[in-house]
């Protein structure tokens, strides 16, 4: 049977799929491979986790439990289990993380390599708690990479180029509730004319919208009970949801009230089904904050092409980090996250003109959704893109991680 995605938009081509039941079995696979990749919950809109040349390597089936340091505060982590796994086995214990993707359904290893993040002013990516990880080499080697280490800031934002990751060790902070509140259709003069007052009123806020619209569709305002966040009746002219008068839903976390972080950073329920189920495609693009009110007036400016193919757009704001290829590396960013309809061609044809449209902002591509830009922009826009290729092709020589989508980007 053919593997797909999770949107089933690509048909991976890896002739084999190897799931291994331990860690021992994983390195009697890869020294013995000249090619594999490892595929994760199959989140990502292109051929990232695909492997033609060789085998895909699943480590869903690992035994391995969360194991937290009090002392040091942090937790170490199976790295096939979803975000929403270990966020309840973290609050059982008592910690936190410092936030969560929209979806809690990802795992952590291909979250973090893709550079997935959550919002907040003062948020950084998801893969900038990482503070260690285990993962097996080309040679089969079991090898751990330590926060003492440079190399880390390569491997936390790895793409799937230094080998199969079996764990992870997350930065954590004493466990904290949150709650949250949706404001209905604030028209986007007002919101541009307070951009930054709105993004930074809540620990994490989102904005969601149609570019040719003229009001946005809501504020989702995530606030930590412990920051002592205010509830305005109003934000950006826009009034607050009754929570009582949202549709009943089994999918979306809980508005209104309080609740653990586990239960309320990410937008999608565990055990519901997450943004459209996978019936869409998704991109996504990063400017410097600087550039957030421009950048979104070009986007509206090409709303009426834009809209009649998206679903929705959602704007979130990251704070920086310095992990080597990340999108947010060295600067805080405005996130423009677009969930597509399931229109292939049609959203193929937009994405260079809306790179074109971005480019003044010197835009920036989420590593895991769908993109235009070649390999030569791609090296210029990211902090240490010759560092990363150096790191990887020391790390696996032979290139038995390389696939299509790393040789697009430039890295092999």
């Amino acid at each position: 049977m053919t593997r797909r995605n999770w949107s089933e938009n690509v048909a991976y081509r890896s002739p084999v799929l190897h799931e291994p039941a331990s860690v021992e079995q994983l390195c009697e696979v890869l020294a013995g491979a000249s090619a594999a990749k490892a595929l994760g919950t199959r989140h990502c809109f292109h051929d990232i986790a695909d492997q033609p040349d060789g085998a895909q390597v699943s480590v869903a089936g690992l035994p391995g439990e969360v194991v937290v340091d009090h002392e040091a505060m942090t937790a170490s982590v199976p790295a096939g289990w979803s975000y929403g796994r270990v966020a309840d086995a973290l609050e059982a214990e008592g910690v936190a993380l410092h936030n969560l993707g929209s979806l809690p359904h990802i795992s952590v290893a291909g979250a973090t390599a893709t550079a997935t993040h959550g919002s907040g002013d003062t948020n950084p990516i998801l893969s900038a708690a990482v503070v260690g990880m285990e993962l097996v080499d080309a040679s089969g080697t079991l090898r751990r990479v330590d926060a003492g280490d440079p190399v880390l800031g390569a491997l936390a934002v790895g793409l799937g180029a230094f080998g199969i990751i079996t764990r992870l060790t997350l930065a954590v902070e004493p466990s904290y509730t949150v709650w949250q509140d949706m404001y209905l259709a604030p028209a986007w003069d007002a919101l541009l004319g307070d951009l930054d007052a709105v993004m930074g009123s809540a620990y994490s806020v989102n904005l969601h919208a149609g570019f040719s619209e003229p009001t946005l569709r809501l504020i989702w305002r995530k606030c930590r009970v412990d920051a002592g966040t205010a509830r305005p009746d109003t934000l950006a002219g826009a009034p607050l949801l009754d929570p009582a008068t949202l549709p009943p839903s089994v999918d979306r976390t809980e508005v209104g009230p309080v609740g653990p972080w586990s239960r309320r950073l990410a937008h999608f329920r565990l055990d519901g089904v997450p943004s459209a189920g996978g019936d869409e495609l998704q991109s996504e693009y990063f400017v410097a904050r600087r550039h957030a009110v421009d950048a979104i007036e070009a986007m509206r400016r090409i709303g009426d092409r834009v809209d009649p193919h998206l679903r929705g757009t959602e704007i979130r704001t990251v704070a920086a980090d310095d992990l080597w290829i990340s999108p947010t590396g060295g600067e805080d960013v405005l996130s423009i996250g677009l969930t597509w309809k399931k229109h292939p061609a049609e959203v193929e044809a937009l994405l260079a003109p809306i790179e074109d449209a971005l480019a003044p902002f010197d835009v920036r591509v989420h590593p895991g959704k769908l993109f235009a830009m070649g390999a030569e922009t791609f090296r210029e826009r990211v902090a240490r893109y010759d560092d990363f290729v150096d790191a990887v092709h020391a790390w696996d020589p032979d290139g038995v991680f390389a696939n299509p989508y790393l040789r697009r980007i430039g890295v092999w």
